[in-house]
């Protein structure tokens, strides 16, 4: 992380351990405008992520899944996946345990990034204890990783997901715009209606 803040990157860490997220209640008050009816920190850690250009969600593996914590905050999101708000950024995933592969874990960060439009550059998993070679090759990846941003590697197959995700969800934006009026609009200023 230190390289990577010495070349110029702006690095924000949230432990989603350590802040306030309820649960979402599906009253579909966000579609209807972009606050949400829960007051507690996911409105300030979502605006991290759009004004973010890469994003990972790094996450212990509980029964081959992410925390509840770490769920709770994506199911905040859903103006990300109906708007695919996250398009034009790059999301990565780093797992840990104490046995498991974090494969399951990764697959569904995997599936979050393309459907909320970034692309998804790659795990890294880190069982414990860690050892000294993990570090350095998982140091070695996140270099990678950060060089990418600039450059906008695109990965076609992940374009045509993300796009096949727009037309799905376009179709659903325009059937329920009368009762998504928020995101009904955003959707025709990007010119996608």
């Amino acid at each position: 992380m230190d390289e990577i803040k010495a070349k110029g990157a702006d690095v924000k860490f949230v432990d989603l351990g350590k802040v306030r997220i309820g649960f979402c209640q599906a009253c579909e008050v966000c579609h209807q405008g972009p606050d949400c009816v829960l007051k507690d920190d996911a409105k300030d850690i979502l605006q991290c992520m759009l004004d973010a250009d890469g994003i990972v969600l790094a996450s212990p593996v509980y029964l081959d899944q992410v925390t509840a914590q770490m769920k709770a905050l994506l199911d905040r999101s859903s103006h990300f996946i109906h708007c695919l708000r996250l398009m034009g950024k790059y999301m990565a995933a780093v797992t840990t345990s104490g046995g498991g592969s974090g494969d399951a874990t990764a697959a569904f960060i995997r599936r979050y990034a393309v459907t909320v439009g970034a692309q998804f550059v790659g795990v890294v998993h880190a069982p414990m204890p860690l050892r000294e070679r993990i570090l350095r090759r998982h140091e070695s990846w996140a270099l990678t990783w950060s060089r990418r941003l600039p450059a906008k590697t695109m990965w076609p197959e992940q374009v045509q997901a993300i796009e096949e995700q727009r037309k799905h969800f376009g179709r659903i934006i325009a059937f329920r715009k009368d009762q998504w009026p928020y995101e009904h609009k955003y959707w025709q200023e990007k010119g996608w209606l």
